[in-house]
């Protein structure tokens, strides 16, 4: 590839890119996730996948949820609120504790 195509390629990603990111401006915090959302990218990369133990389907209560998601345990880190909002820890607590068990999951 030409050295022109190469920087024509890194200018056109960074248009792209700087187009996407006016939406957000710097330090403005994204908005609030679906409990979905947020069990997809941060709780469901290790629950149900043979990691971390399956959660779905257990009615695990709201508070013991939202304290191992503080705290930690074990193996599985705590989140800051700066990963998980409180508003969205608040939802997806309570997505948890009523949500039905998912059969596509895997574990214990």
């Amino acid at each position: 590839m030409s050295r022109l195509a190469i920087c024509a390629a890194i200018a056109a990603l960074g248009i792209a890119g700087g187009a996407y990111a006016a939406s957000q401006k710097l330090g403005e915090p994204l908005g609030q996730r679906s409990p979905q959302k947020v069990y997809a990218s941060t709780c469901g990369y290790c629950h149900g996948t043979n990691v971390g133990p399956i959660i779905l389907g257990r009615k695990l209560p709201a508070d013991y949820i939202k304290q191992m998601v503080r705290e930690g345990r074990n193996a599985m880190p705590a989140f800051r609120p700066t990963e998980v909002s409180p508003e969205e820890l608040d939802a997806l607590s309570k997505w948890i504790e009523t949500a039905p068990a998912n059969p596509q999951e895997k574990g214990k």
